[in-house]
């Protein structure tokens, strides 16, 4: 069984501006048609080693960016494509990323898995189950202790709550009420194994009571809602109070990366989540709101696509990075003596 398609979160009838929801839309529609495109390229070796894609889970990144503020730190595991898209890095620079070109957002060397930018205050990408999770402490800790105002926000897949580093970074967010944000990206599953199969806690937003820390589930299915539960999270941490545990209850449409057969769940079970499938809910609201046009969300789509083709011929007219980059950007014995074989 895959997470509940519905999640009893605390919603508002708040009303958003026409800039909201076209940017909800257009920065959703970015990362589905950018993944799509990526799922192609895989296909036909273009892109190698692994490749995680982020369909279905889009709200979970658009609805985030919304709520939060420039200055605001983000983090995630190694399905991270779509945050830096949607926190304005180039998609010309991600995709020269999953190419491995010297133009790619981490210089070719990260890989689909490894994607880090800075200037966007995206700080990876990283391919260790659970291994974000402290350094998502961290960075909060030193908003705090710079007195910035800022936060981080630590996203994690399902299957990263299992680590002792996630505990473990959850009792000292809490004990020093560090500025976090720990979202759980509850797809299902981890890997090809259910929730129910790996843990007696099938609420995972309840695995922050043992800290007495604030949680709550989130429908991540649903834009609006996602935007909601951060922007309460981060208004509790700009406050002082410390870290908060979001169970975003999300879908992801394709295997857990290229090379999954995804045996483990039903067609129907699928099809079952495409029904509520994000982008699509609101482009309904739009519509239905009159907050624009058909024709003007044609024109958003077509804006996309032309990105999108944009990205792929960049990526592939760019170089591979001189082999000299790979001793660039890493710690070098001669800087480090005390370092030895």
């Amino acid at each position: 069984m895959a997470a509940t398609a519905q999640a009893k979160s605390k919603t508002t009838k708040a009303e958003y501006s026409k800039e909201t929801y076209l940017f909800w839309f257009e920065s959703m529609l970015l990362m589905r048609k950018f993944e799509e495109k990526a799922g192609q390229l895989y296909g036909m070796q273009k892109i190698r080693g692994f490749c995680h894609l982020y369909i279905g889970q889009e709200a979970c990144a658009s609805g985030a960016v919304s709520a939060l503020k420039k200055g605001d730190k983000y983090i995630t595991a190694y399905r991270d494509h779509a945050h830096p898209l949607a926190l304005g890095t180039s998609p010309n620079k991600v995709m020269a990323e999953l190419y491995a070109r010297e133009t790619g957002v981490s210089k070719g060397k990260g890989g689909s898995m490894h994607i880090f930018d800075k200037e966007h205050g995206f700080f990876g990408g990283h391919g260790i189950v659970g291994a974000q999770v402290p350094l998502g402490a961290g960075i909060g800790f030193t908003e705090k202790y710079n007195k910035t105002g800022n936060l981080c926000i630590c996203y994690m897949g399902d299957g990263a709550v299992r680590q002792g580093a996630f505990h473990e970074a959850l009792n000292l967010a809490m004990l020093w009420k560090i500025p976090v944000i720990f979202v759980i990206e509850n797809n299902g599953y981890a890997m090809g194994t259910s929730v129910q199969r790996t843990s007696n806690v099938h609420e995972l937003y309840r695995l922050g009571e043992s800290y007495d820390m604030p949680s709550e589930p989130v429908d991540a299915m649903n834009v609006e809602a996602v935007h909601e539960a951060v922007g309460r999270a981060a208004e509790r941490a700009r406050a002082g109070d410390g870290p908060t545990l979001l169970e975003f209850r999300t879908y992801r449409y394709k295997g857990h990366s290229m090379s999954d057969p995804q045996k483990y769940r039903s067609k129907e079970e699928v099809e079952e989540y495409k029904q509520r499938d994000p982008i699509e809910q609101v482009r309904k609201t739009i519509l239905d709101k009159k907050i624009a046009s058909d024709k003007e969300l044609e024109t958003i789509e077509q804006k996309i696509n032309s990105q999108v083709e944009e990205c792929v011929k960049f990526a592939e007219e760019s170089k591979y990075p001189d082999p000299s980059e790979s001793m660039k950007d890493i710690y070098m014995q001669e800087d480090y003596p005390f370092i030895t074989d």
